[in-house]
């Protein structure tokens, strides 16, 4: 039986190991830390969607050397978490593990065997001194987008926040490869719909830049996708940030479809989700900014692609996220 690790005990990593878990098809193990690991260890996972509710039990831990290598790892903790969580990670990982980093930003793989003049190349401003190119070749890689609206209400507890969710799968060289196949296989058994996506690099940066465009603006509007989309004028500023970033897309020579109007409308069908950056913002966890900005300053630099109304979301964004951190912080002292 397959052994498949969840490193992070977040809305996805839960909602993807208790789908897997109920499943029964592979062995499943959590690693998690704090009121989460006492929340799995004595409750459970429980799973709310907008069709049933499920508790499961799952195997969690907060020492990886308990588990082993394992068959697949899937990496979901926040990007800027992963750096810090690599000597952790390491025991997971055998010749033969496939692991599927996050992809908010661009992932440190994202030019590994990429079909252009930017082969192979590396980017340090994501992957500080080549750091998890290392510890996570790019060969045992594959690329995984998560289109899963959800959020954590308690430790443990997951709820969906719409109606549909998806993880599309895929090699970076577009290849229908075993490792690939057995895994869209056994999460779709297991309810997630994960198609095998033979272009995952444009998939992930359909995503990318999803993030980069809606999760700055909830930031500073502090509204639902459903608020953004009935507010005039914040829904045109979320367009011009997606048209700016496919700019740089094609002068890499991404093909990326569908066309920004489509992908808002999408995005903006679950009214009423709020964007990661914003549950942060409200639950005062660290935010998520710093990994996109980095991310789209490290490829606008590659392409010399301009990029005005993305640098001044981004620049208010940021300052919003320094105050956040400057109020934390001061009541934190004063507690």
């Amino acid at each position: 039986m397959l052994k498949v690790c969840i490193f992070g005990g977040g809305a996805i990593g839960g909602y993807l190991a208790a789908h897997l878990a109920r499943a029964g098809r592979c062995e499943v193990s959590v690693v998690a830390r704090g009121k989460t690991l006492d929340a799995i260890r004595e409750h459970g996972l429980r799973v709310t969607t907008a069709r049933e509710a499920f508790t499961v039990p799952v195997r969690a831990t907060s020492d990886t050397r308990e588990l082993g290598a394992q068959d697949y790892v899937f990496i979901t903790l926040k990007a800027h978490q992963v750096d810090a969580a690599l000597e952790q990670i390491a025991p997971l990982i055998g010749p033969h593990t496939t692991v599927l980093p996050p992809t908010t930003g661009i992932p440190y793989y994202f030019f590994h065997a990429f079909p252009g003049r930017f082969d192979g190349s590396q980017l340090p401003a994501l992957d500080r001194d080549g750091r998890q190119w290392r510890a996570i070749a790019p060969k045992q890689v594959l690329g995984c987008v998560y289109w899963i609206g959800a959020h954590a209400s308690a430790p443990g507890v997951i709820v969906q926040d719409g109606a549909k969710a998806g993880c599309p799968v895929g090699e970076l060289d577009g290849s229908d490869s075993p490792r690939v196949r057995a895994l869209s296989e056994l999460l779709c058994a297991s309810g997630i719909d994960a198609k095998v996506n033979k272009d995952i690099r444009a998939a992930i940066w359909v995503k990318f830049v999803n993030s980069l465009a809606f999760n700055p603006v909830a930031l500073l509007t502090q509204g639902t996708l459903g608020e953004m989309a009935e507010a005039g004028g914040v829904l045109p500023v979320v367009r011009a940030m997606m048209s700016e970033a496919d700019g740089i897309a094609a002068q890499l020579g991404l093909t990326i479809g569908p066309a920004p109007d489509k992908r808002i409308a999408l995005t903006v069908g679950a009214s009423h989700h709020k964007m990661s950056m914003l549950q942060d913002l409200e639950a005062r966890r660290p935010l998520e900014l710093e990994p996109l900005s980095r991310s789209i300053r490290a490829l606008r630099d590659l392409t010399d692609v301009a990029t005005p109304v993305l640098d001044m979301v981004l620049a208010m964004a940021q300052l919003r996220a320094v105050t956040a951190a400057h109020a934390i912080k001061t009541q934190e002292q004063h507690a």
